[in-house]
């Protein structure tokens, strides 16, 4: 409870001195939250995860490279099946 009184009591005195300067960071903060709670922060995560990063470049296969695709247009990885159901 003394903490919730030392913070009441530190942004009153800040509030009284510097107005704008709290009312910048309020409004930072409140933006920080609205898109971090935001529901399309949860699509955007999984798009991201879903979308290769690095774009495949075709490799010629000796058939020692089960990771690598026999073709760059073969579908690996992650399907986008989920934006379907949206």
């Amino acid at each position: 409870m003394a903490t919730l009184w030392k913070i009441g009591s530190y942004l009153k005195n800040t509030w009284a001195k510097e107005p704008v300067i709290v009312a910048s960071f309020a409004i930072g903060t409140v933006a920080i939250l609205t898109a971090l709670l935001s529901p399309s922060t949860s699509y955007q995560a999984k798009m991201n995860q879903a979308v290769p990063y690095n774009y495949p470049v075709p490799v010629r296969d000796n058939g020692n490279m089960p990771d690598i695709p026999a073709h760059p247009c073969d579908k690996l990885g992650p399907s986008l099946e989920w934006m379907k159901n949206l």
